[in-house]
């Protein structure tokens, strides 16, 4: 006796991709603390990485 198959159901709407994700991910509303402070953290690191930072040195 053959054993029984389980049908597989391919849906009508194809696979997100990688970036198509991560967007819904970064604009879900659940997420705006941490998108907030992921875009703080960048804007400090670029900062202090530029010759701006070089004003905060002292004389």
């Amino acid at each position: 006796m053959a054993p029984n198959r389980a049908v597989v159901s391919n849906s009508s709407r194809p696979q997100k991709g990688f970036l198509s994700t991560v967007y819904d991910e970064a604009t879900n509303p659940e997420n705006t603390t941490l998108v907030r402070s992921l875009l703080v953290f960048g804007a400090g690191v670029a900062f202090l990485h530029s010759s701006l930072g070089e004003f905060l040195l002292p004389p």
